[in-house]
């Protein structure tokens, strides 16, 4: 390479050197802020029945912030996966109080710093399955369970009186939405305390659990009561039973059991208790949720109206 050429990469350089150092510097941005549902808030209610760390969450309508009504209270159990999607339908079906009406919806958290499986087991059930000697194995994987009661009434003691206190919260319509496990405890808790709530949404209830233990709770409740006052809607997917493909059960039959359920207390005939049941057609385990909540929501607390789909 001759001098000449040298010189002139030399001089292209420093001159492409020059345009980069005058350009502005790039800016470093921060990272985003992380996204809240708007009217939320974080309660953290250590449990004086369990010595237990829990949070409960509160999310507001959008009415709230104007006037002086006192909304009815929506329960969630499960609200790492029930607390964003009650919500999101309360904004989209609910229609500001038109199709559902407007209500505060509560997310009843369980321990952060635990295992999701090992504390709803624990906290959901009504029995200590492992004690039972005609248990299966493949059931039970958790360490403990049996502490619905104890859960109960650090809901009853602790959660209610926060709310009543720090929110303009109708503390005599409360609605109990619960799946699973959770709905088990629901069904438990009708059957201990039925005006704990007003009205119970219990979807894919795990009746099946400590050799379906719920139908000697109800006998027990059945021989002391004459009255169930509560609504109580119940729910299943149809693939929720056994059957051919991987939608359906092996052999657990949550709708053979919740079916059961609901002629058990039919043929009791509580002069109090508004009872319903449906087989959600086309839906298994995890996608019967989704269904069932707007479903539910829509009798237990219907709006203003006229109802609008859009």
């Amino acid at each position: 390479m001759n001098d000449s050429v040298a010189l002139k990469r030399t001089a292209a350089l420093l001159s492409l050197l020059l345009v980069l150092a005058a350009a502005p510097c790039a800016t470093v941005l921060a990272a985003p802020a992380a996204y809240q549902i708007p009217n939320s808030f974080v309660h953290e209610v250590p449990s004086k029945s369990t010595n237990r760390a829990y949070q409960v969450w509160v999310d507001l309508p959008a009415s709230y912030a104007s006037g002086n009504k006192r909304y009815p209270v929506v329960f969630v159990t499960d609200p790492q996966f029930a607390f964003t999607l009650v919500h999101g339908i309360r904004h989209l079906l609910g229609r500001r109080g038109q199709n559902i009406e407007d209500f505060i919806l509560v997310g009843l958290a369980l321990p952060a710093n635990e295992d999701a499986a090992e504390s709803r087991s624990r906290d959901y059930t009504p029995t200590d399955a492992l004690k039972n000697p005609k248990r299966r194995a493949d059931q039970y994987g958790a360490k403990v369970y049996g502490e619905a009661q104890a859960y109960r009434n650090y809901v009853e003691a602790e959660v209610f009186p926060l709310l009543a206190s720090q929110y303009r919260a109708d503390m005599s319509r409360k609605v109990l939405i619960g799946h699973s496990y959770g709905a088990l405890w629901g069904a438990a808790t009708l059957l201990a305390k039925p005006g704990m709530f007003q009205a119970y949404i219990l979807g894919s209830p795990s009746f099946w659990f400590d050799e379906k233990v719920i139908f000697q709770l109800e006998q027990q409740y059945a021989a002391g009561h004459k009255d169930l006052k509560a609504q109580v809607l119940l729910f299943a997917g149809s693939f929720e039973t056994p059957g051919p493909g991987s939608r359906y059960y092996k052999d657990t039959d949550l709708v053979g059991d919740m079916k059961r359920f609901n002629d058990v207390l039919t043929r009791r005939r509580y002069p109090g208790l508004q009872l319903g049941v449906e087989v959600l057609q086309g839906e298994d385990h995890f996608t019967a949720f989704t269904v069932l909540v707007g479903r539910g929501l829509l009798k237990v607390l219907p709006g203003r109206g006229p109802y609008t789909s859009g």
